[in-house]
């Protein structure tokens, strides 16, 4: 049985997305209320989807769905809400003059981007807490399964192919005691889509050596609403 509700307006529709992504934010694990964007042609409809309703943010409406299309929204980490439909959305307000309801998108936005930040960073501590612990079927899940994809170790030319890259890190590993001292200071965090780069200065110390630095780019992909390394290109630097 469908649920049919009152045209919401243009201003509470924004609204309510805003809350959706701040209440996600705020408990990821715990709040099921998701946004997804679905595209036919060249019209985009908006979905807030708390539970097992959909509602459309453009008309209102409010639709029944089954439990495993409510499942796979709310599996996705990235909250599927497309960001360039919102970005189409926001330079329409602005053309039509409506700057209430662009401040309301453009906010939204910041929370999307903010979101997606912060699994990038989790993706990125995943990273460092295998190489701490030298745990090489921890790193062999947390690379893209890709022939593209490239690791730099400090000092030597790039590596390519998913296979010689895991190869590199057992034969880096071979001399070291575990686990090692890493540090991190610098993090910057840029998300565009479906990807996204993490730089920061990386202290490593093994025993019985001095710290070592290196200024490392960490380039991510994601993949069925998970991030996964693509990139690894770590510089010496003199400290």
């Amino acid at each position: 049985m469908s649920l049919i509700f009152p045209a919401i307006s243009p201003a509470i529709r924004i609204s309510r997305t805003s809350d959706c992504l701040l209440r996600h934010r705020s408990n990821q694990s715990l709040i099921r209320d998701k946004l997804v964007s679905e595209s036919f042609g060249r019209r985009h409809n908006l979905w807030f989807s708390p539970g097992h309703c959909r509602i459309n943010l453009q008309t209102g409406r409010q639709y029944k769905v089954k439990s495993e299309d409510s499942e796979g929204i709310l599996s996705s980490e990235s909250i599927t809400l497309d960001e360039q439909t919102l970005e189409e959305e926001l330079q329409s307000a602005i053309a039509e003059e409506n700057y209430g309801k662009a401040a309301k998108i453009r906010d939204t936005l910041k929370d999307l981007q903010k979101d997606s930040k912060t699994s990038l960073l989790v993706a990125n501590n995943r990273f460092y807490d295998s190489f701490r612990a030298g745990d090489l079927a921890a790193m062999q899940t947390l690379w893209a399964k890709k022939e593209e994809v490239c690791c730099v170790h400090p000092g030597v030319k790039g590596i390519s192919g998913y296979d010689n890259v895991i190869e590199s890190w057992e034969f880096v590993w071979a001399n070291y005691e575990f686990p090692l001292e890493i540090k991190l200071k610098d993090e910057t965090v840029y998300v565009k889509g479906d990807v996204g780069y993490v730089t920061c200065m990386e202290f490593v110390k093994t025993k019985g050596s001095r710290w070592g630095g290196q200024y490392v780019t960490n380039v991510f992909e994601r993949i069925d609403g998970h991030w996964y390394i693509c990139i690894h290109h770590a510089s010496p630097v003199d400290l």
